[in-house]
């Protein structure tokens, strides 16, 4: 049997779509189909139903699922042993998602340290909204993503990591006072992530709490929140741990008589029973944290259904 057809099986159960589990694989859609088509000519049974537009499995179909789950991990353990004796390491594509302020915190550091300790590794890497990266994850376009968001769903996994403190940050000759109100604040332009996202919502509510509503200027990226600080133009509310990369830069971060909510951030991926990578490099990242892995995937609240950075 062609485990290349099984592993095309089992993704087209998991993502339920023929095309998303092709896109997954990197091979055409027809590719895919003819993959299907012929582990049914082998097994001699019919494994998806095809009589209309919705996903269905057939019975046998439903049973050679578990039979193909089974398949793939024993494959993986066999390449565990088998190749551990001075193999050379097989290359393996990570197709990595992160929001903005992971990005400009600690995402570059764990790809340097990925790179030492994964030999074969060749990364993709999208920059994205929390919407988006939870939406790729869960169409099997991304192996793990770190969003302000857990992914939920069959096959997910979502672990928590550390959030992120959030703070006022201005130009260091514009804004010379010591300590700041909320008052005062809010005469200045307010910059922070795209309107709904968590930033966003943390610094209206924050205000607005307080009777303020200052002009809040949405901005999508942190490298021209960062320049319209030097040019003048306002405070930015970035992740602290990001500003303090920026060294040598006319940065100041506010002293604030209110502090703004943390910036909450989960680690999502599959789990792929033919392969471990997305599932070891997320315990690398918690152990090197200091967070301990939930025991299960974490559900948003019904509330938050507003997209985040």
């Amino acid at each position: 049997m062609n485990l290349r057809f099984v592993e095309a099986y089992y993704w087209v159960v998991q993502l339920k779509s023929i095309s998303r589990a092709a896109e997954k694989l990197h091979i055409t859609q027809s590719a895919m189909s003819s993959r299907i088509a012929a582990l049914e000519d082998e097994l001699g049974v019919l494994l998806l139903d095809r009589r209309d537009k919705q996903f269905r499995l057939t019975v046998a179909g439903l049973r050679f699922h578990g039979h193909a789950q089974r398949l793939l991990a024993l494959q993986r353990e066999i390449q565990g042993e088998m190749g551990a004796a001075g193999a050379q390491p097989r290359a393996v594509v990570l197709r990595v998602g992160a929001i903005e302020s992971v990005l400009h915190s600690w995402l570059i550091d764990w790809l340097q340290q990925m790179r030492r300790t994964q030999g074969g590794l060749a990364l993709e890497l999208t920059v994205e909204t929390t919407p988006v990266l939870v939406d790729q994850v869960q169409r099997g376009a991304l192996d793990l993503a770190f969003a302000a968001l857990p992914v939920s769903g069959e096959g997910l996994k979502s672990r928590a990591l550390p959030s992120m403190e959030m703070v006022f940050v201005g130009h260091r000759e514009h804004h010379r006072q010591r300590r700041w109100t909320l008052a005062e604040l809010a005469q200045q332009e307010l910059m922070t992530f795209q309107r709904g996202s968590q930033p966003w919502v943390a610094l209206v509510e924050l205000f607005r709490e307080a009777g303020l509503e200052p002009r809040v200027h949405a901005i999508s990226s942190i490298s021209a929140m960062v320049q319209l600080v030097e040019g003048g133009f306002g405070v930015a509310t970035l992740p602290r741990a990001a500003v303090a990369r920026l060294t040598g830069r006319p940065l100041k971060v506010l002293v604030v008589d209110a502090a703004l909510p943390q910036l909450p951030v989960f680690a999502s991926h599959r789990l792929d029973p033919g392969a471990t990578l997305a599932g070891g490099v997320v315990d690398a990242l918690l152990e090197s944290v200091g967070a301990a892995p939930a025991p299960r995937a974490r559900r948003p609240r019904p509330s938050s259904k507003k997209p985040m950075t």
